[in-house]
C-alpha cells in the first residue's frame, strides 16, 4: 500500500519545521510501490546542510513498514550516506532482536 504526499510530508515533521524556517522545501514526486521519489528545493538549493536534511528525511521515512526506498531526484542524498544509515537501522534491528530475545523484566 502506497502512502500519499500529504502522509509522507507527515511523517518528517521535525524536518519540515527547520525547512519551513529556511524557506526549504520538500517536493513529492512519486510514492509508487512503496518507493518515495523526493527532491528538496527552494532554500535548499545550494544549501551546505542539504545532504544531512536529506539523511534525516531518509531515516525517518525509511523506518516505515510500508517504504521501500527514498529516492532524492536531485541526488541530496550521497551514496556513501545511504550506506551509513541503511547499517545504522540494521544495527538497531539486530540489537531490538537481541532484547526480543533475552528475559523481559526485573529479576529481584
Amino acid at each position: 500500500m502506497s502512502m500519499t504526499a500529504e502522509e509522507i510530508l507527515a511523517e518528517i515533521g521535525p524536518v519540515q519545521e527547520i525547512l519551513d524556517e529556511h524557506d526549504g522545501v520538500v517536493n513529492v514526486l512519486d510514492t509508487t510501490d512503496g518507493n518515495v521519489m523526493l527532491s528538496l528545493d527552494g532554500g535548499c538549493n545550494g544549501c551546505s546542510s542539504t545532504p544531512m536534511t536529506a539523511m534525516q528525511i531518509y531515516y525517518s521515512l525509511k523506518k516505515l513498514d510500508n517504504i521501500n526506498d527514498v529516492i532524492f531526484v536531485n541526488g541530496e542524498l550521497p551514496e556513501y550516506m545511504r550506506t551509513f544509515i541503511d547499517q545504522k537501522m540494521a544495527k538497531e534491528a539486530q540489537e531490538a532482536k537481541s532484547d526480543d530475545d533475552g528475559p523481559q523484566g526485573e529479576i529481584v
